[in-house]
């Protein structure tokens, strides 16, 4: 039976110390080998050369160094660069560089496809082919920092590509520990978002946990039988659950709790629809990002015009809800939100499944249905915008 490497790119830096350890290898070693991975982006150890050649063949003999392979670049008109990225097993992820937003961001996948089979997203329709590891999670990043020159400065991540981070909730973690560990990349929590539809064992997890991203919750409907049909996780944990655990999460002083809304024409982007997210929204310390959907071929809805989505944010930013209208980034290479999605290579049982479901039909019968009950609207103040 052929020997299996263990990735030390895969390993937070006690772990890495740890395997070393099992080699009569000193601690120190280990510290300078996770600054050599994740600092200064080396793939061989023959790289490393404050080590000495001796050990550097042990290494070699016992561990690997897992990086994504980039196979492709593909740059938007307005800067925004899309990285295709394979995987030991062959398989493809997508991930992001979005300069000037007004900082640098990345945006990282942490499944390849996805499970949840959001309706207006083309990632869900690829369904869930498999998760990945920390490594692989930290490892596009890393692979992001070196080929943008922004290894050694501050960038921010948003786990907004492929997959849902928190139904891979302990290989996110770990990666998220391993991307701030200073002796790496050293991205401090306050630097990443995690954006979930609302896997809520998880984000009830998610709340005791050291290092705690901001957060951002793709709600995209304000009535249960519309947010069921656009994500069909809400028939587990529908609109009041997903609420009251986010009246519970912890959030600083100075932070909010980000809600994500894709608008969609005739669907969620009625003036009724603004007031009942203010409703929905009273009692957190929250702001809406409005985001008009990026149409594709394979996503059956359409964008609204401008001015109803100006008069959607008119509506919260009138009864005080913070509202930010966002500006679509890589639309030319498909590299905008619900965008991503890898074409070829082998499908999943899943991926068959998704390319046979048709759900046109109940989102627009949904559109019209009634809300939950809200909690009561507390009056707020007039903002000027």
């Amino acid at each position: 039976m052929e020997h299996q490497l263990v990735d030390l790119a895969a390993l937070e830096s006690h772990e890495l110390e740890e395997a070393l350890e099992h080699l009569g290898v000193a601690p120190f070693h280990g510290r300078q080998i996770f600054a050599w991975i994740h600092a200064r982006g080396v793939t061989r150890f023959d790289e490393m050369t404050d080590i000495s050649r001796a050990l550097r063949t042990r290494l070699a003999g016992a561990f690997t160094i897992g990086t994504p392979a980039l196979d492709d670049t593909q740059t938007s008109a307005d800067g925004t660069a899309k990285f295709l990225l394979r995987l030991d097993d062959g398989r493809q992820i997508a991930s992001v560089y979005i300069p000037d937003t007004p900082a640098q961001t990345f945006c990282i996948s942490t499944q390849v496809g996805c499970a949840m089979g959001c309706a207006f997203c083309l990632t869900g329709k690829m369904g869930l082919v498999r998760n990945l590891t920390a490594g692989e999670i930290a490892g596009q990043a890393r692979v992001l920092a070196h080929q943008t020159g922004l290894a050694g400065t501050a960038f921010n991540i948003v786990l907004m590509g492929m997959g849902e981070p928190l139904h891979n909730y302990d290989a996110t973690m770990k990666a998220l520990r391993i991307l701030a560990d200073p002796r790496g990349l050293g991205v401090h929590p306050k630097r990443v978002t995690l954006s979930t539809v609302g896997v809520l064992p998880a984000l009830e997890r998610l709340a005791s946990e050291p290092v705690m991203p901001n957060l951002a919750i793709s709600l995209h409907a304000t009535t249960d039988a519309t947010r069921t049909a656009l994500v069909p996780l809400n028939k587990r944990y529908d609109l009041v659950a997903l609420l009251d655990a986010c009246r519970r999460f912890p959030v600083s002083r100075r932070a909010r709790i980000t809600f994500e809304y894709v608008l969609l024409a005739g669907v969620n982007d009625s003036i009724e629809d603004a007031r009942r997210l203010v409703r929905l929204l009273d009692g957190i310390r929250g702001k809406v990002n409005l985001l008009p959907l990026n149409e594709a071929p394979g996503i059956a809805f359409k964008r609204p015009d401008d001015a109803r989505v100006n008069a959607f944010a008119r509506v919260l930013a009138e009864r005080g809800i913070p509202v930010s209208v966002r500006k679509s980034r890589g639309r030319d290479i498909r590299a905008a939100c619900g965008q991503l999605i890898v074409e070829g290579g082998r499908e999943s049982a899943g991926q068959v499944l998704a390319a046979r479901l048709e759900t046109t039909p109940a989102v627009a019968s949904a559109a019209a249905a009634p809300t939950v009950a809200p909690r009561p609207a507390r009056s707020a103040p007039h903002r000027r915008r």
